[in-house]
């Protein structure tokens, strides 16, 4: 039995939701919402049960907090994580069992090789998976330095951990002036497609 269960579930599509398909949101919600639920239901009553505490960690995003024009299948199934690593820790916070959610910002992963761009033919999709790669590789933030911020938050069973600059300065502004993140989100910085 774990002390400390992690739920870290992603994969993104990039488009406009009217670019969006049907099975392109049904994959998004399977993978980062559905895979996050099995998890935490699978191994939440153990930690339950067992009675001696522990830490369930859940990989959210700075997306969960961020609107984005070219991003709302990935920030819509984040946003559902964050609340429900929110729900969960209020319900088991009474047991000895921490619940954190862990948002990064730009770190440079697989996912980026891996991304769906919504309405481009093969090859468009394929250099936009390249140049979007390069600019988180550019960023030089590692997963090494998720898996620190990971530790942290659950030798301090933090509720919600921004992981980076840009997802801490998210996560201060959506609290402070959510009009200014609901502008910047009409801004298209993603690559040219």
């Amino acid at each position: 039995m774990p002390d400390v269960v992690v739920a870290n579930a992603g994969v993104a599509v990039s488009g406009g939701f009217l670019e969006t398909s049907v099975a392109d949101w049904a994959r998004v919600v399977d993978v980062n919402v559905w895979g996050v639920i099995h998890t935490l239901r699978a191994f939440a009553p153990q930690l339950v049960e067992r009675g001696e505490g522990g830490q369930l960690v859940v990989t959210a995003s700075m997306a969960s907090y961020t609107p984005s024009r070219t991003l709302p299948a990935y920030a819509t199934t984040k946003a559902a994580v964050l609340m429900l690593a929110q729900c969960l820790r209020a319900e088991l916070a009474g047991r000895g069992i921490g619940v954190s959610a862990i948002c990064p910002g730009f770190v440079h992963t697989n996912i980026t090789r891996a991304a769906r761009f919504a309405g481009v033919d093969a090859a468009t999709q394929e250099r936009l998976r390249e140049v979007t790669t390069r600019r988180y590789l550019r960023r030089g933030f590692a997963p090494e330095r998720v898996a620190a911020a990971v530790l942290d938050a659950v030798e301090r069973d933090v509720a919600v951990a921004p992981v980076t600059a840009e997802a801490r300065l998210g996560l201060l502004l959506s609290r402070l002036s959510p009009a200014v993140l609901r502008a910047a989100a009409r801004v298209d910085i993603g690559p040219r497609r």
